[in-house]
C-alpha cells in the first residue's frame, strides 16, 4: 500500500511539475516574442496560455495589455474598436480572477485613455473622470506600487498639458516611482514589471 501511495504521489508531482513547466515555458516564449517586436504572436501565445490557465489572471492581463498598447498607435477607428473589444474582454476575465487588483485598475485606466487619445473631443468628457477614479482607487490599494504611481503621474501630466498648466509638480511623482521600482521585489517572475527606460523618458519631458 505504501509503495502504491508513493508511486501515485510521485506521478502526481510529475504531472504538476510538467504543467508548471509548460506554463513557464509558454510565458517565457510570449515575452521573447514581445521583446522581438512580434506583438501579435506574443498576444496569441498569451491567449493560448489564458485558455488553459483558468485560475491565473496574468495571461489575460498581458493579452489585454498588448492590445491596449497597440491601440495607442492605431488610427483606424474600426481596427481600434476591435483591439479595444479584445482588450476589454480579457481585462474583464482577469478582473473576475483577481478582485481589487491595482495592476488591473491601472490597465483599465489605460484602456479608457486609449479612447481619449484617439478622439479627445468625443471621449475626453466621457472617460476622463473614469480614468482619474481608477488611478485614485489603485493608489488607495497600493500607494507604493511604482506602476500605480507612474500611471497616475502620467495621467496628471497629460491633464495639466491639456489645460495649459505646468507638469513640473508631477516630476517628483515620476522620480518616486523610479525609486520605488528599484526596491520592488516579487516572487512571481511573470508579475508586471516597471519600465524604467520609459519612466526616464517621461521624467525628461516633465523637466523641460
Amino acid at each position: 500500500m505504501k509503495t502504491i501511495f508513493t508511486s501515485t504521489l510521485l506521478l502526481l508531482l510529475s504531472v504538476i511539475t510538467f504543467a508548471q513547466s509548460k506554463y513557464e515555458s509558454g510565458m517565457i516564449k510570449a515575452f521573447e516574442q514581445w521583446e522581438a517586436g512580434t506583438m501579435d504572436e506574443a498576444a496569441n501565445t498569451f491567449e493560448r496560455i489564458a485558455s488553459v490557465e483558468k485560475d491565473n489572471w496574468l495571461p489575460a492581463y498581458y493579452v489585454a495589455q498588448l492590445n491596449i498598447i497597440k491601440g495607442f498607435n492605431e488610427k483606424d477607428g474600426t481596427k481600434l474598436a476591435a483591439l479595444q473589444e479584445k482588450a476589454l474582454n480579457y481585462l474583464n476575465d482577469a478582473k473576475a480572477l483577481s478582485k481589487d487588483n491595482p495592476e488591473l485598475k491601472v490597465l483599465e485606466a489605460q484602456y479608457y485613455t486609449v479612447w481619449i487619445a484617439h478622439d479627445g473631443q468625443r471621449y475626453g468628457m466621457k472617460y476622463a473622470g473614469k480614468v482619474a477614479f481608477l488611478y485614485a482607487e489603485a493608489a488607495k490599494l497600493a500607494p507604493d506600487n511604482p506602476r500605480v504611481v507612474m500611471g497616475k503621474a502620467e495621467w496628471d501630466m497629460g491633464s495639466a498639458q491639456f489645460f495649459g498648466q505646468s507638469t513640473e509638480p508631477y516630476c517628483k511623482d515620476i522620480e518616486r516611482a523610479i525609486a520605488l521600482a528599484k526596491n520592488e521585489t516579487n516572487a512571481d517572475p511573470f508579475y508586471p514589471k516597471f519600465y524604467e527606460t520609459r519612466a526616464q523618458e517621461v521624467l525628461a519631458d516633465c523637466k523641460k
